[in-house]
């Protein structure tokens, strides 16, 4: 249904600000971040002007873009983000692939000169359309002017629209000209909303299903692997009938946020010192995938090498050849399409899942054994860390050593776990984490490495940080992983330009931003700060524990070796 709007606001004088703040309004986008401006003023009035939009102030757009990006990885909804011309928008450019790759909807709002200003020498001022290229789901190209209310309407119509339906994000670029602080007390116009559709599960055919069936119910060895999922996305009556069939393995990872004793989650633990005979008999004669991106770099070895005679990837928007052997991308979501598997009781019989859950329940106690007798050292934190976590939190994950870690480590199910796996990179995970926590009413725990943090220190320059939040560094002072790579530390200046060498700390950062802080060098001090650091407090907490780099790498590779 379609109809006309009026909402009362405070208005620019803009007829862009005006058709894009009552349509994102209409639609129900009432999150807006804003990275302070001049050229954008037109928007920032309009979205600042009526209380139903929830408004946040974030200077630094590369904070401002992932901290809009945790607010919609937890609202499950648009949220908007808002800034001036020339290069504040491709500042916004690392969370805008993120967002693309990990289909979490944002709206890129950007202010543009108008364009017979654009290439012509002017200040702040570059070439703006399209500027996202393959990483965006539309591109909205706005044009200043009377004649032209009709395609504008149109155009934000789409990309709006498109962000709900497709989860992902939108650019909207909109050219003002001077002046831009104007304002109104009623609307110059009064734009359609075009609703945006419902999407419809895809509905399989009776023939696909009996064929999809017939696979099923003949494969002795099924695997599934699930990447990235948001929590609750399969019912546990699904989960339990996986969990009975014993031609079915299933490898959780850190990031999946399922959990079943008769589910795999540390899969490197698992497949790690593997031989060719074991790595055979692992060999799936079915592979199906559910959610997003693969942390284990192992799993996709094993794979690409040892591939399935059929892969399924179910998810209803895309699906990738990880392991180049995908033959069916179903449009479903998951939980839609286990439903239509045949019970365990119709299937062939295995010892499929008996032989390797006996393997892991042996490898579990290596694994146990080994760290009972660790010391202090990388691995040593994050077996503490994950051990003392508590109940019921948001646990948000840095990306490089922080996820790989936390690979090796099963999670409690009450703790949901997110990390962003879109693009891996370590540029915005505190600003993730942030953004998350404003929106979550859990409490959220950030774990991360030192150059995560520091990378994007600025992260923590807003006013919007809530007093349960709080961080946990693991100060190895450089990038520890690349020691563990095959070379990497044979390389020339191995410690200026791989690893990055350094003597920070984040005690002056706190202390700038307001922040408790606490640092520890041992286990002793480790165990005793961690049993009050998750405490309500009156302010966030951070705490740096310093390792030693001269040893972490050997650890974790003996750590291997004594689990194999």
């Amino acid at each position: 249904m379609t109809g006309r709007i009026f909402v009362a606001m405070k208005y620019s004088t803009k007829i862009l600000s005006q058709t894009t703040t009552q349509l994102c309004l209409a639609k129900g986008i009432n999150h807006v971040v804003i990275s302070p401006g001049s050229r954008n003023a037109p928007l920032t009035i309009g979205f600042t002007g009526h209380s139903e939009f929830k408004n946040y102030s974030i200077v630094d757009e590369r904070c401002a873009a992932f901290f809009a990006l945790g607010l919609a990885q937890q609202l499950r909804k648009p949220v908007v983000l808002v800034c001036t011309s020339g290069s504040a928008l491709l500042n916004y450019f690392p969370a805008v692939a993120e967002a693309f790759y990990s289909d979490i909807p944002l709206i890129i709002l950007s202010a543009d000169r108008p364009a017979h200003l654009v290439e012509v020498g002017d200040g702040q001022t570059i070439q703006q359309e399209n500027v996202y290229g393959k990483h965006i789901l539309y591109n909205a190209n706005c044009i200043e002017g009377e004649n032209y209310g009709v395609h504008n309407e149109t155009e934000i119509n789409i990309a709006l629209n498109t962000a709900i339906e497709l989860n992902g994000p939108v650019h909207i670029n909109l050219p003002f000209s001077e002046p831009l602080y104007h304002t109104e007390n009623s609307p110059s116009v009064q734009p359609q909303n075009v609703p945006a559709r419902n999407v419809v599960p895809m509905v399989l055919a009776k023939e696909t299903v009996s064929v999809l069936s017939d696979v099923w119910s003949n494969a002795g060895k099924k695997l599934i692997l699930i990447g990235v999922m948001q929590p609750n996305s399969i019912e546990e009556a699904q989960l339990k009938l996986l969990a009975q069939d014993p031609s079915v393995l299933v490898f959780t990872e850190t990031t999946s946020n399922l959990h079943h004793p008769n589910f795999i989650p540390a899969i490197d633990q698992l497949i790690s010192s593997l031989d060719t005979n074991d790595l055979v008999g692992l060999q799936p004669d079915l592979l199906v995938t559910f959610g997003g991106m693969v942390v284990s770099k192992r799993i996709k070895a094993f794979l690409r090498k040892f591939q399935p005679k059929s892969h399924w990837h179910v998810d209803p928007k895309k699906a990738y050849d990880t392991f180049f052997c995908l033959d069916r991308h179903l449009k479903l979501a998951p939980n839609n399409f286990l439903k239509l598997l045949p019970e365990p009781s119709k299937v062939s019989k295995s010892t499929y899942r008996e032989t390797w859950l006996a393997i892991r329940s042996r490898k579990l106690e290596l694994h146990k054994h080994y760290l009972q007798q660790l010391p202090f050292s990388d691995l040593k934190v994050f077996s503490e860390i994950f051990k003392r976590i508590p109940d019921d939190i948001q646990l948000q994950l840095a990306n490089s050593a922080t996820i790989r870690y936390a690979q090796l480590f099963e999670q409690k199910p009450s703790v949901t776990v997110y990390c962003n796996r879109g693009t891996s990179g370590i540029d915005g995970s505190t600003s993730t984490a942030v953004g998350a926590a404003v929106a979550s009413e859990k409490q959220t725990v950030l774990v991360t490495g030192d150059l995560s943090f520091f990378y994007d220190s600025n992260a923590l320059w807003n006013a919007y940080i809530p007093s349960s939040f709080r961080i946990i560094i693991i100060n190895n002072n450089g990038g520890g992983i690349f020691r563990i790579l095959p070379d990497a530390k044979e390389s020339k200046d191995f410690k200026t330009y791989f690893e990055t060498s350094h003597t920070l700390s984040a005690k002056h950062l706190c202390a700038m931003y307001g922040l408790d802080y606490k640092r520890v060098t041992d286990e002793g001090s480790l165990e005793e700060t961690l049993a009050g650091f998750f405490e309500i407090s009156d302010t966030p907490s951070v705490l740096e524990i310093l390792t030693p780099s001269d040893l972490n790498d050997r650890i974790l590779l003996d750590y291997f070796n004594s689990i194999a």
